[in-house]
């Protein structure tokens, strides 16, 4: 009675052979889940050194987070950011429907949502600049810097890259290569969101709340 043709039919298609082609968007999909997972690990250990570096200790007579901490200028910047990933996840609404202009349209909301964000950041460090809290002041402000500017780095790539995905689109339109290249940009942008949501809240509020 435990014969193959006595199982149930629903479960015989999991024994059955798989001669399928391979799924490359999935597979390929997966790889950049695991570059992820890499520089998750890298932002980590960057946590951690700000955490234990955001001490009055640490500061060495200089400037602490309370001090150049400004919640209102990040929660804009939060809000820029937020959306910018917003807009580019319409344009995938838009892919779904093969809706080229659709894409391109999302991909240019999201680049001027993102460089607002950039340029909101790069002010606000030029003015600890120019009140002379540089890294090189203290521990606790290298620890700053190197957190938040890693992050911007981040944003600076995925803007430079829904660029070229927007030339690819415009020129290639839907074919297999590009769609994987968007979803694993789509990967990216939602990670940048994800670890700046820790960043606004473990160093800006907790900066406001001068909590060491």
């Amino acid at each position: 009675m435990s014969k193959m043709n006595d199982m149930d039919p629903a479960g015989a298609v999991l024994w059955a052979p798989h001669d399928a082609e391979p799924d490359m968007i999935a597979t390929r999909t997966l790889g950049f889940w695991l570059y992820l997972l890499s520089d998750a690990m890298i932002v980590a250990s960057l946590f951690a050194s700000y955490l234990v570096l955001n001490h009055r200790m640490n500061a060495a007579a200089g400037p602490t987070a309370g001090a150049v901490m400004h919640p209102l200028t990040a929660l804009w910047e939060t809000i820029l950011l937020l959306s910018a990933i917003l807009a580019y996840g319409l344009s995938l609404v838009a892919l779904k429907r093969k809706d080229r202009r659709g894409v391109l349209a999302g991909f240019g909301v999201a680049c001027m949502l993102g460089l607002g964000f950039l340029v909101m950041e790069g002010h606000e460090f030029a003015d600890l600049a120019l009140r002379g809290a540089v890294p090189e002041r203290s521990g606790y402000l290298s620890a700053l810097y190197t957190l938040v500017l890693y992050h911007a780095v981040h944003i600076v790539f995925a803007l430079l890259w829904t660029a070229v995905m927007a030339v690819q689109v415009a020129r290639q339109g839907f074919t297999p290569n590009v769609v994987y290249r968007l979803l694993n940009l789509k990967l990216f942008w939602f990670f940048q969101g994800f670890i700046w949501i820790y960043v606004f809240c473990f160093v800006d509020l907790t900066g406001a709340l001068h909590v060491h």
